[in-house]
């Protein structure tokens, strides 16, 4: 139901302003998202015991003097209609929004060794080809994985090679062909 909400902000922000204005919103708004996983902010931006000028007024002070105007103002419409809380919902659906109308997407490479950067290259162009063209930027995680798992969450694509599954998967052929 958040995102559904939220969409309907950032359809309104992505109508109203420029492509610009977007990215530079997108960043700070990321930004106010990590501000929200601390215990105290978000209690006190989703207390009913505090009034919403109070909480708007907070979220603004962590703007600055020198915001856009636009911002200001968007924000201001969220905390008058009571929905400062969806802002971390705001802002990944906003990075969506960013992510599709650029074409450009984000992802994660999982593996227990490092790749080297053409291989890296190569699995970024194999799925760009997969996607029809999409800019696939890929970041790399080292972790216990035997094996490598290729995620770009917002394209809902998922990709895992792992020791453990092709055990699993050549057992189970195995014993189907008995």
């Amino acid at each position: 139901m958040e995102e559904l909400i939220a969409k309907r902000y950032v359809n309104a922000l992505v109508d109203s302003t420029s492509k610009k204005d977007r990215a530079d919103f997108s960043k700070i708004l990321l930004g106010m998202a990590e501000a929200f996983s601390d215990a105290k902010v978000s209690e006190m931006l989703t207390s009913p015991l505090v009034p919403n000028e109070q909480k708007t007024s907070l979220v603004l002070e962590g703007l600055g003097a020198d915001a856009n105007i636009k911002l200001v103002n968007f924000i201001k419409i969220i905390g008058e209609n009571g929905r400062l809380e969806l802002l971390p919902t705001i802002a990944k659906v906003l990075k969506q929004a960013i992510q599709k109308e650029t074409n450009k997407y984000e992802g994660v490479v999982t593996s227990s060794s490092k790749l080297e950067a053409a291989e890296l290259k190569s699995l970024q162009e194999s799925l760009a080809t997969y996607t029809g063209g999409a800019t696939i930027k890929l970041t790399q995680v080292i972790s216990d994985l035997e094996g490598i798992k290729v995620s770009v969450e917002d394209l809902g694509i998922e990709v895992n090679f792992s020791k453990q599954r092709v055990k699993e998967q050549l057992i189970d052929f195995i014993t189907k062909s008995l």
